[in-house]
């Protein structure tokens, strides 16, 4: 075992210790409880503090940072969206005769973890996993929508955004304009900006904070999802974001 596994292994020793007593622990009691030098545990409590971890009080003592408890609490979100979310995409993949998906946020990304093909004939070329950029998604803007203005000034670039087609939006103020926009009406579009000829609509999910944790969408090719059909296919995407967000226990208020 090299050093390197060394010190991962005595870290996750130190987050399973504590994740198990009910009360902070001093240095001395974590090293005696997981037999290393207290020095060891000194610098590894101090990194792991850093990075929000642990938490240390007042007194000198350590607990379970909620870095820690927001991953856990990240991870069964997700899990538990796709188990709720899966037979009401299905819905509304057969209702509308679109390819559907649900994403999530990574920084400026989109994250595929669910897709829904329509048939053989109609696929587009995405898949579970894939990652796209967000300022050009209906995913992603339904998803940097809500987020506050000191968050979206920290992921979006100064620069202007690379563009994919003549429809993408490449200025940051355009974009922060089109995203108040998409908060307030409560979804987005994206109109061929990252495929040409290509739509998708989206409408963000709630979780039971109220906090937006991810988004459905439908998508086609501009002969199925035509501009006469838009209204419809909004409602009927805004509709199964409002029953996904239900059974996840969000309440509206």
């Amino acid at each position: 075992m090299d050093n390197s596994t060394h010190v991962v292994d005595r870290v996750f020793s130190i987050l399973e210790y504590l994740s198990l007593e009910p009360e902070p622990k001093g240095p001395t009691e974590i090293a005696t409880a997981i037999q290393l030098h207290k020095s060891t545990v000194h610098r590894l409590l101090s990194t792991l503090c850093n990075r929000g971890y642990v938490e240390r009080t007042g007194e000198g003592r350590y607990h379970i940072g909620v870095k820690l408890v927001e991953i856990a609490s990240n991870h069964i979100d997700n899990l538990e969206l796709q188990t709720e979310a899966r037979p009401l995409l299905n819905e509304l993949r057969e209702a509308l005769g679109l390819v559907v998906h649900l994403g999530i946020l990574d920084h400026t990304e989109v994250v595929y973890v669910e897709k829904m093909d329509i048939s053989r004939n109609l696929r587009l070329y995405t898949q579970i996993g894939m990652r796209v950029p967000a300022h050009c998604s209906s995913l992603g803007k339904c998803l940097l929508a809500n987020l506050s203005g000191d968050d979206i000034d920290y992921l979006l670039p100064k620069q202007k955004l690379e563009r994919y087609t003549p429809n993408t939006i490449t200025s940051v103020q355009e974009l922060k304009a089109h995203l108040r926009e998409v908060r307030l009406r409560g979804w987005a579009i994206d109109n061929g900006e990252y495929i040409v000829e290509n739509r998708c609509i989206s409408a963000p999910i709630f979780d039971y904070r109220g906090e937006v944790i991810a988004a459905v969408s439908a998508s086609g090719p501009e002969s199925l999802l035509t501009e006469e059909r838009i209204p419809t296919v909004v409602a009927r995407v805004k509709e199964t974001a409002t029953q996904i967000s239900r059974r996840l226990c969000y309440r509206n208020p």
